[in-house]
């Protein structure tokens, strides 16, 4: 029986052979769920949801409404129990990977290519940036900077102004470039 524990670190050496880049943001919230793993690709945010042996459904339908509403595309990661049925629990453009113990090593295998999803909603998409970074797609896109304007309007301008399929990479850059322990610092000041 694998754990959630035991399915993590495999999976980010998983991915990381299956990308040329990518980075991997641990349990982010996202509306009234918190993903597992947001997988940021040059042009693309892709959540991913592990289901261990040891988790149930439970809160499946939940997570993948918010799910939906805030990736490009998304994986459940299934371990063996659920792997037979997995599929009558999530949308047919999210992908599944299976994985099993083998030799004592999680094994990963891919049962369906995730799709695009359908049901992304870009505002909430841009929730996800902090407030530097969207002030650094404003500069990029020669938009005003908004001062003392919420990060919703400015998120609203920014979808106003600037084509997707350029605010696409856009927001994988800044997630790419993102300094956790730079932030950290700036808050202990």
């Amino acid at each position: 029986m694998l754990y959630d524990k035991d399915i993590r670190e495999p999976l980010f050496d998983f991915l990381e052979t299956r990308y040329d880049k990518v980075r991997v943001i641990e349990e982010k919230q996202m509306g009234r769920s918190r993903a597992d793993l947001v997988m940021v690709l040059p042009d693309a945010l892709v959540g991913i949801e592990i289901k261990s042996d040891a988790d149930t459904y439970a809160r499946l339908t939940r997570q993948v409404k918010d799910y939906d509403q805030f990736f490009d595309a998304n994986y459940v990661v299934v371990g063996t129990r659920h792997a037979m049925h997995i599929e009558e629990h999530v949308p047919e453009w999210w992908g599944i990977i299976t994985v099993e113990e083998e030799d004592g090593a999680a094994d990963f295998y891919v049962l369906r290519r995730a799709r695009e999803n359908p049901k992304v909603n870009w505002k909430r998409k841009l929730s996800l940036l902090w407030r530097a970074e969207l002030a650094r797609i404003q500069a990029k896109n020669m938009l005003p900077r908004y001062s003392g304007k919420s990060r919703a309007f400015v998120a609203q301008k920014i979808l106003e102004h600037v084509p997707l399929e350029i605010l696409r990479p856009q927001i994988s850059e800044e997630l790419f470039e993102r300094d956790y322990l730079q932030s950290m610092a700036n808050q202990n000041q």
